[in-house]
């Protein structure tokens, strides 16, 4: 009796999700392998955090391979996949605003106030991912903007997603995000043309 193989480097995501869902882990493995820097940056990109970059997106392909039969095919596999991604790591920025804000009550009944909370200084691992100097200015311009103001851009102008969707996984109103985008783009661009003058000196 002859068996059907794949040939997993060359079949198609299509294919691949297919043996996936028959249990064919080598299929799913041939996914990750494919997508995997995308998803990462994609986490970083919203988290700016590498540590907790890499744990939101090994989680999202754990979701993903449990998931699998919840994959209807009305988009791509990896705009599924960002998706789970984008969830979780909104998910991440809630809890981690939820500590923010507990860790500074905390320090404001102990210490009697506090002036401001530093910022969080990473390195920028995408820069291995997505090469240019372009994309490095705006790395670093993105990691200038406070969480609200970088989610909104992110969710908009990398992930083409619409006001109505951003307001419902922001839990906020859709006037709400149209401010937010607003100053965002306004702050992005007066980083840019400081940037462009640096250049220019």
């Amino acid at each position: 009796m002859s068996k059907s193989k794949i040939d997993y480097a060359t079949a198609e995501d299509t294919a691949l999700v297919s043996a996936s869902r028959k249990g064919d882990m080598a299929a799913f493995e041939e996914l990750v392998a494919r997508h995997r820097d995308k998803v990462y940056a994609r986490a970083y990109s919203m988290l700016r955090n590498e540590e907790e970059a890499v744990d939101l997106s090994q989680e999202a392909w754990v979701k993903a391979w449990q998931r699998l039969e919840q994959f209807q095919g009305d988009s791509s596999f990896l705009t599924w996949t960002t998706r789970i991604t984008i969830n979780l790591c909104l998910d991440q920025i809630r809890r981690n605003k939820r500590r923010r804000t507990e860790s500074i009550e905390q320090l404001d009944e102990d210490l009697g106030g506090v002036e401001r909370q530093m910022p969080v200084i990473t390195t920028n691992p995408t820069e291995g991912l997505e090469k240019g100097e372009l994309r490095k200015k705006i790395d670093e311009a993105l990691e200038k903007l406070s969480h609200e103001h970088r989610m909104v851009l992110v969710l908009h102008e990398f992930e083409d997603l619409e006001y109505k969707e951003i307001a419902k996984r922001m839990e906020c109103s859709i006037g709400t995000v149209m401010s937010r985008l607003f100053y965002a783009r306004r702050k992005m661009a007066s980083l840019m043309a400081a940037y462009k003058r640096d250049e220019l000196t």
